[in-house]
């Protein structure tokens, strides 16, 4: 198809070819122009384009003000507003937070059958009171009674502790019982 083109034009075109021999005395006056440059070479350069030079200057500047934003505007995080407010909270809380870490570790080393879902209703509600607790720090950060939301901070560790304190005796119980019961098998 492309070919019935190319010869459709070359058709069209037919005649209109200029075929003439260049009139004499034009290679003579080719090379008087040539020679009247007197060995100048008179080269035209295709015209540079320089608008990319201000754009990318103006991106660098545009990047470094984003960056410079980020570092001077950012804002503290939760531990570092609860240390501004009240120091004594955030010893609290890593005092609480680690004995509570080390008591979860020691619940999931403990996870067998008959264990299983005790223990992952105990991960859902520490989940739940952990929540519980963040929403706490915001009430605090965003300046409600700081003497109440403590109390319920503290409270909330508590329960925690509580919790898988008492989820670690039933577990031992557990236990006791499935030794009993295995001790009482006879085969």
């Amino acid at each position: 198809m492309k070919e019935d083109r190319i010869e459709e034009m070359f058709k069209n075109l037919q005649g209109s070819f200029d075929t003439r021999e260049p009139v004499e005395g034009h290679e003579q006056r080719f090379l008087e122009k040539l020679s009247n440059t007197k060995g100048k070479v008179v080269r035209l350069e295709p015209k540079k384009q320089i608008w990319w030079r201000p754009l990318s200057i103006a991106a660098s500047i545009i990047v470094l003000f984003a960056v410079g934003a980020l570092l001077f505007n950012s804002r503290p995080s939760m531990d570092e507003q609860l240390a501004k407010i009240s120091p004594e909270v955030s010893q609290t809380q890593f005092y609480f937070a680690n004995l509570i870490e080390e008591q979860v570790k020691e619940l999931q080393g403990e996870i067998t059958p008959e264990t299983k879902k005790l223990v992952e209703d105990t991960m859902l509600q520490l989940n739940k009171l952990e929540q519980n607790y963040k929403k706490l720090e915001q009430d605090l950060i965003n300046g409600g009674n700081s003497k109440l939301i403590l109390s319920a901070m503290i409270t909330n560790f508590q329960t925690r502790i509580d919790l898988l304190q008492e989820v670690m005796d039933q577990i031992e119980n557990i236990k006791t019982f499935k030794n009993y019961d295995d001790e009482n098998i006879t085969i």
